[in-house]
């Protein structure tokens, strides 16, 4: 921000701005803010030969008795009248090493609270975050114009003094004062330079009404932007209106108060209670003390500060910022030095409008801080939270009901391949008069009793159970919104709702793909076992065919071959059978948990997809915007 930004249309002329500090060519003085070198094509608009600065070093006693050396006012010969501010003669103010607008611990805040807005206009109503945006407009109108200048507006009541007291600030009876009421009608500037135009013009003060300080000027005030009110009671239309809107844009306010109206319930109740937040930039000052005998004004005085610690404004205990109080006559002048030293040391630090654009913002924050902290423990969702979910989308899916079918399945084709051929038989028998010919390949079984297992070419049945996906998505709601404001925890809702809609059907499409066409690899021992079993048939085949044989005189041999090879073949065999069934139960089982590892996997996959990830998205969108608030807030 350039030293003489803001400066009405000066700018275009050339203004007083410059680098660094140093003299540039001719003798004028000039200070660097890094926006110089940027602005210079601006400046000369791509002409030739830009005029150059000169100073020139003419007799002005009024600048010689306010200690502002010529250098120092910077103008340029023939622009005189074009610089003046009010018509009278200039008032230079800036000096090296002012500090611009947007610095300190301000700027980051600003734009961390731009950051919120900017977040939060999906999720806010607008006139939640009105006082905000006016907040940032008003930032970014303070901030065109010289953070070296202060606004200091004197306010009181009908019949306070305070137009007394603002000509003995500025020195010359500058402010009508007298006994008709109300006397200040419209808001009356003094300004201590001659670059406040801009100022005055966004602060709405016509050029009729804007004043120069009595000479010789006070050079402890430059830079000071003095503002006389209208009376904030006034019973006249339009003035208390007029009197509120520039409360709101002055850097500092000067309340004077009277011995007669200094516990006036309106004062307190509209102005200074609700203005508690400004106490750094607020100044109370008890006017007319002369009034008072003896030690009145000293119990007026401890009474009116009692009456502002219950507003808010007083010093904390423990050393939080206060609003200044004064006793003074303005009639007398007594007191009237000591506002004076106070309000040059405002100006000389050049901080009061950072201060109130501080309050304003922290203002902000205590309002909007119902809609971004909620003190009720733990936020977002946590690894437990997601792991119920995906326990509840499984067991809605019936992921244990399948990979117990599938151990089923297993087990009963160990058994129908390691059986004995004629178990075989009558196993393939039943399943016939069943209607059920097609499990007689391997794996339909399987495929038969895994809920959502289809053919490609054969519709998905809805096996998932809708009330209980409902149910996860509802419940994951809760635990995803627990800690969050109102606000945040209504839009992570909407996002699991809109997640959940058709949740049930999409779960069916994933486990009915998981489950189709997965056979699994069948151990090479049951083809092993099947060969003994069909060999051990043919032993009992040979065995008949043999008796038959030696029955008929057609065969000879030992007696015993026969019985043994019959008994041999017909034990044998279901012992191998029964073998199979106890070996098999190891290996059924762990299919059947890897088919409900698949299908609980399939239905986490569409859950976290359809559900988690919107939720989690939104907690990352409130994260980030928490952030932002705590920045805003100060680290609060």
């Amino acid at each position: 921000m350039t030293a003489t930004e803001g400066n009405g249309g000066n700018e275009g002329n050339g203004g007083n701005e410059g680098g660094g500090g140093d003299r540039a060519a001719g003798g004028r003085h000039t200070w660097d803010d890094g926006l110089i070198a940027r602005r210079a094509n601006r400046w000369t608009g791509g002409r030739a030969g830009a005029r150059p600065a000169r100073a020139v070093d003419e007799g002005r006693p009024q600048e010689a008795a306010a200690g502002v050396s010529h250098a120092t006012a910077g103008y340029f010969p023939g622009e005189e009248t074009a610089r003046r501010s009010f018509g009278g003669p200039p008032y230079a103010v800036y000096q090296a090493g002012v500090r611009s607008f947007a610095t300190g611990t301000l700027r980051p805040r600003l734009e961390a609270l731009r950051q919120l807005v900017g977040l939060s206009r999906s999720r806010l109503e607008g006139r939640t975050l009105a006082g905000a945006a006016r907040v940032l407009d008003e930032a970014d109108a303070r901030g065109r114009h010289p953070y070296g200048h202060t606004v200091v507006a004197v306010a009181g009541a009908t019949g306070s003094g305070k137009s007394t007291l603002f000509n003995a600030l500025a020195g010359a009876p500058l402010s009508e004062a007298g006994i008709r009421r109300p006397t200040t009608a419209t808001p009356l500037a003094c300004a201590w330079t001659d670059h406040a135009d801009g100022l005055l013009d966004r602060l709405g003060i016509p050029a009729v009404d804007r004043r120069n300080p009595g000479y010789p000027y006070d050079p402890a005030l430059r830079g000071l932007v003095l503002l006389d009110l209208p009376d904030h009671d006034s019973a006249a239309p339009g003035h208390r209106e007029r009197v509120d809107r520039l409360l709101g844009l002055v850097d500092a306010v000067v309340w004077v108060v009277d011995p007669e109206k200094y516990a006036d319930a309106v004062l307190h109740e509209r102005y200074l209670r609700p203005l508690a937040g400004y106490a750094e930039v607020t100044f109370v000052v008890l006017n007319q003390v002369d009034r008072l005998p003896g030690e009145a004004a000293d119990q007026v005085l401890d009474d009116l500060r009692r009456l502002l610690d219950e507003d808010g404004l007083a010093l904390g205990e423990h050393g939080e910022p206060g609003a200044a109080v004064l006793a003074l006559s303005a009639l007398t002048g007594e007191g009237v030095g000591e506002l004076r030293e106070t309000l040059g040391r405002l100006t000389a630090e050049c901080g009061a409008a950072e201060r109130r654009l501080s309050a304003d913002v922290d203002g902000t924050m205590t309002r909007l801080r119902p809609q971004y902290v909620a003190d009720n423990g733990p936020i977002g969702l946590t690894e437990r939270a997601r792991a119920e979910f995906e326990d509840r989308l499984a067991e809605a899916a019936g992921a244990a009901a399948a990979g117990q079918a599938a151990e089923r399945a297993w087990l009963r084709d160990a058994e129908w391949r390691c059986g004995t051929p004629w178990g075989r038989v009558r196993g393939r028998k039943t399943r016939a008069s069943g209607g059920s010919r097609a499990s007689r390949s391997p794996g339909a079984a399987e495929r038969m009793e895994i809920p959502g297992a289809r053919a490609r070419t054969v519709a998905v049945e809805a096996v998932t159970a809708r009330p209980a996906v409902e149910e996860a998505v509802r419940t994951l709601g809760d635990q995803a919104t627990a800690g969050l404001p109102g606000p945040w925890a209504q839009a992570v809702r909407e996002a699991a709702g809109w997640g959940g809609r058709g949740l049930a059907e999409a779960v069916d499409e994933a486990v009915a793909a998981a489950a189709v066409d997965r056979q699994p690899i069948r151990p090479v021992w049951w083809s092993m076992v099947a060969a003994a079993q069909v060999t051990l048939l043919v032993v009992q085949v040979v065995g008949v065919l043999w008796l038959l044989g030696a029955t008929a005189g057609v065969f000879g041999g030992p007696e015993w071959w026969m019985p043994a090879l019959l008994v041999g073949g017909a034990a044998v065999g279901p012992a191998l059978a029964w073998g199979s069934r106890v070996a098999a139960r190891g290996p059924a089982r762990r299919h059947g948990r890897s088919v409900e590892g698949r299908l609980r996997e399939a239905a986490a996959e569409c859950g976290a997809r359809r559900v988690l990830e919107p939720v989690e998205a939104e907690l990352a969108r409130y994260g980030e915007v928490r952030a932002q608030y705590v920045i805003a807030a100060g680290g609060a």
